[in-house]
This record gives structure tokens, C-alpha cells and sequence, in this order.
């Protein structure tokens, strides 16, 4: 098991990097914001969204963001004991939705979703779904990412941010959706070459030594369970302390 953090360089070279690739580029769906259009979420997801912006309200403070899909979106489920003894208490806020890919996540930062709040730390982990979903080509898929990326960095410019990899899926690394999540991984974590960009690998601690993902972390091979939970925190405290300051 091994955690890797790559530090940064400069935001500007990731705002500029992405403005110029969008005016070269065709459009593509990962970086179009869009709501989330799948038939199955259509009761739920804009009323998580609105009663997101509500408690953000309530709450007021919030020093630890936490943005994703469903994997983050978890944290309200199989991993709610772990966030309550890791997080409850460092004033943390989770807009994790369930199958959501990077252009859900742009339309809710660009509808409310961070308005009003000044985190000192932001923890994106994001993509799983533009692979599952269509299987995006790996670079579209990081585009995305770094537009999203990009939008914090305008409505929060003093939050740091933890970039951490796609977390591993399917049973081995023959698994062709993990194959494309690991080509994603190798070209986001150049975005570390930002000053206020961090990212961290903690897959390995996920995986046996051959590469195999276990049903007792992950029942589905993609989703935490609460023990699969308490490995991604465990991993992750040490970034999330330093970035935090603690």
C-alpha cells in the first residue's frame, strides 16, 4: 500500500491551459455543464441540490468541502460513522451525488453549490461515471476535471484543493473500466502543478498485492463499504491534516 502526493506550481497555467484547449477543441458532454438527466434520479436530484443549498445556508461554516459522485455521496450512507468521527467535528460539507460526472458537478458549482462559503480545503474525487457511463475517452474525462478545477479556483480562491485519483473498480487490473480510470489518473495529476492543487493517489490501499479488488471493501467492486470507508480516511488524514493546517 502507498499513498502519493504531488505538489503544485502555478493555478494560472490551469485556467489558461483550459481556456485555450475549449476555444481549439470541439465541445464535448465532460465539460458542458449539464443537471443530471438519468431517468433513475430525476425525484431525487434536484431536490438534493436545493436542500444542499438550504444547509449550506444553515450551516454558514465550512472549512472542509467535499465534492464527487456517488462514492462521495456515501458518505451520508455505508460511510456515515466514519465521516462523523473523522469530520463532523472540522466543520465538513458533502455535495457528493450519486452518479453524477464531471458536467453535473460544473452546473451545481455554477448553481449555488459553493456560494457564500470560503473553505480552507475543497477534496475532489470525480470521473468513475463519464468511464462507466460512455466511457469517455481519458482525455475528455480529465478535461472535465480540470474545468472543474478551474471553476473553484474563481469562486474560491483561497480553498485549497485535494485532487485525489479515481478510485480502482472491477474485480482485477484486466477490468477495461479500471484501465481507463487509470489512464485518467496519469493525466490529472499533472494538475498538481498548481500552487493550490494537491493531488493523492491512495489506490493501492484499496487493492490486494495482485492487484485484486476485495467485496470486503468494495461489495460491488466500485462502491465503499463502511470498512472500505475507514481505509479511504485513514488514508487520506494525513493530507487532509497538513492541507488543513492542523
Amino acid at each position: 500500500m502507498r499513498s502519493r502526493v504531488v505538489t503544485s506550481f502555478v493555478m494560472v497555467l490551469i485556467l489558461n491551459s483550459f481556456s485555450k484547449a475549449e476555444e481549439k477543441s470541439p465541445k464535448f458532454p465532460a465539460i458542458q455543464a449539464e443537471v443530471q438527466t438519468a431517468e433513475w434520479a430525476q425525484e431525487w436530484w434536484m431536490p438534493r441540490h436545493q436542500q444542499k443549498l438550504r444547509d449550506l445556508k444553515k450551516q454558514q461554516r465550512v472549512d472542509l468541502l467535499m465534492i464527487g459522485d456517488s462514492i462521495t455521496h456515501g458518505w451520508e450512507g455505508a460511510g456515515k460513522e466514519v465521516w462523523e468521527r473523522y469530520y463532523a467535528q472540522r466543520h465538513a460539507f458533502n455535495i457528493g451525488f450519486s452518479g453524477d460526472r464531471t458536467e453535473q458537478v460544473l452546473w451545481r458549482l455554477g448553481h449555488g453549490a459553493v456560494d457564500g462559503i470560503s473553505p480552507k480545503l475543497a477534496v475532489i474525487m470525480i470521473g468513475t461515471n463519464n468511464t462507466g457511463h460512455r466511457q469517455d475517452p481519458p482525455a475528455e474525462t480529465a478535461a472535465g476535471i480540470q474545468a472543474i478545477i478551474a471553476q473553484l479556483a474563481e469562486k474560491l480562491p483561497e480553498t485549497q484543493v485535494l485532487l485525489l485519483s479515481i478510485f480502482p473498480r472491477g474485480p482485477d487490473a484486466n477490468d477495461k473500466l479500471r484501465q481507463i480510470n487509470g489512464r485518467i489518473n496519469q493525466l490529472i495529476a499533472k494538475f498538481a502543478d498548481a500552487p493550490q492543487v494537491t493531488y493523492l493517489d491512495i489506490n493501492d490501499t484499496f487493492l490486494e498485492e495482485d492487484g485484486t479488488l476485495p467485496k470486503s471493501i468494495m461489495n460491488d467492486r466500485l462502491h465503499p463499504n463502511a470498512h472500505g470507508y475507514a481505509l479511504w480516511a485513514a488514508a487520506m488524514e494525513p493530507a487532509i491534516k497538513q492541507l488543513l493546517g492542523e
